[in-house]
């Protein structure tokens, strides 16, 4: 049987489920060779920066001072402020939860985004992230917001997928609180936001369905029939590997019906935030992450944005087993030298989520025997080097994945200014785009490059 590498099975009901690419499905030339994996770009994005000293190297001592911080602009730590590359060693606290991803990882410094002074600091943070446009140079806007990274590889690597990109937003409160540049960083360009999706049953639904199906609870069981069917014509070792699939799904569809009968229970109980508010953070956001994974090893998209939350969203969250009590992560990261404490807990905990991720990418195994982590260009970023302070320069990345295009296992420290649009024109040119420079960049990171 012929097939591409993305198969359907379709149920009653406009259902369908996208499958991982078979050996039993290919036909004989792809099983003596077949074609190489996509390569896929996702990222993840952190609002409000970091706690510097729990993020960065060399930093872990430093003494936050007394009083208003609004004024330090510039690093406190003890970065080189040269180039440097060096084994990535000793992880910093906030970084421990990717000590098993280690080898497969980058830690990039020294990267500073474009600002534009005289307006907002946090949307710039959100909606110019992934742009970097040069400052002053777009008009109608009041930030340097042009059409973003994600949106410009589309264009180039999105001709096969059902969709060109995906954006995932887990921000689950419904007060607009804030504008639309606070809580998106995908933009088709200047004014023209690409919407993320918060809800993860619609997701599922974007991803799963022709029709509108709520009359039916999940998908798995309107294609059961089929995939029993395909089983017989499969391998053991596809077998197995559909089973696991099966069995993903299934998980994600268990763990959506539990989220959406704990909140109708909240809902009935009289609380002063809303309802969102009591929702167990880690399983929502490891939910949507579970979405993206799927619908990139399936090839459903090749490219793929997450935010974790929103910038400057005072509406709190319950996050999972740190307090007793939902909180808001600005309000917090505005009184860093008496909650020091609690937002490294959150720095951690937003590390553990990009860590999950990672890691299921890494045990996912493609075609040629590499895994979808190999194939994904996959980055946790930050518009803000530190939420108390509003500095934009001396950012946290981190790039995971990428294979044997690049290297990994290395502190990468970049000369002091170094455009964050630097590290995208690279990643653009991994994805395959011919273009030489991007946004306000001054040349790709050679460091990296295998």
């Amino acid at each position: 049987m012929s097939t591409s590498r993305r198969q359907f099975l379709r149920g009653i009901g406009g259902t369908t489920l996208a499958l991982p690419w078979l050996e039993s499905l290919a036909s004989a030339g792809d099983r003596q060779q077949p074609n190489a994996p996509a390569i896929r770009m996702a990222h993840f994005y952190v609002p409000i920066g970091v706690v510097r000293r729990g993020f960065f190297p060399g930093e872990a001592n430093d003494v936050i001072p007394k009083g208003n911080l609004g004024n330090v602009m510039k690093s406190l730590g003890k970065q080189d402020p040269n180039q440097s590359v060096r084994p990535l060693e000793d992880l910093t606290p906030t970084m421990k939860p990717l000590e098993n991803l280690k080898q497969h990882i980058n830690l990039i410094t020294g990267m500073d985004r474009t600002f534009q002074q005289g307006t907002d600091v946090h949307a710039q943070c959100a909606s110019c992230y992934l742009s970097s446009a040069k400052a002053f140079t777009i008009e109608g806007s009041a930030w340097p917001l042009d059409r973003t990274l994600d949106q410009i590889v589309a264009d180039e690597v999105a001709k096969t997928t059902p969709f060109r990109t995906l954006e995932f937003s887990c921000n689950s409160h419904r007060d607009n609180k804030e504008s639309i540049y606070f809580d998106n960083i995908s933009w088709y360009g200047t004014g023209h936001l690409a919407p993320s999706i918060r809800d993860p049953r619609t997701m599922y639904r974007r991803l799963f369905s022709n029709q509108e199906i709520s009359r039916y609870r999940d998908i798995t069981s309107l294609v059961l029939e089929d995939a029993r069917s395909m089983q017989r014509d499969l391998g053991k070792a596809d077998r197995d590997k559909f089973s696991e699939y099966f069995e993903s799904i299934r998980a994600i569809e268990t763990q959506m019906n539990r989220l959406e009968g704990m909140k109708a229970e909240l809902s009935t109980v009289d609380f002063e935030e809303p309802t969102e508010a009591y929702m167990p953070r880690g399983d929502y956001i490891r939910l949507m992450g579970d979405l993206m994974v799927t619908a990139l090893q399936t090839g459903l998209t090749n490219v793929a944005t997450f935010m974790v939350g929103p910038e400057r969203w005072d509406t709190p969250y319950m996050f999972d087993g740190l307090f007793d009590k939902p909180r808001s992560h600005h309000q917090m990261s505005h009184n860093q030298t008496k909650m020091i404490d609690d937002l490294l807990k959150v720095d951690e905990f937003h590390m553990q989520q990009f860590a999950y991720l990672a890691e299921k990418m890494q045990s996912i195994e493609e075609s040629d025997g590499s895994t979808l982590l190999d194939n994904t260009l996959f980055t946790y970023g930050s518009g803000l080097g530190d939420g108390s302070t509003h500095q934009y320069n001396d950012l946290p990345i981190i790039t995971a994945g990428g294979g044997s295009r690049l290297k990994s296992g290395l502190h990468i420290n970049m000369p002091e200014g170094t455009p964050l649009a630097n590290l995208w024109l690279t990643q653009a040119k991994l994805m395959g785009l011919s273009i030489d420079e991007f946004a306000d960049s001054t040349g790709q990171i050679h460091e990296i490059l295998a």
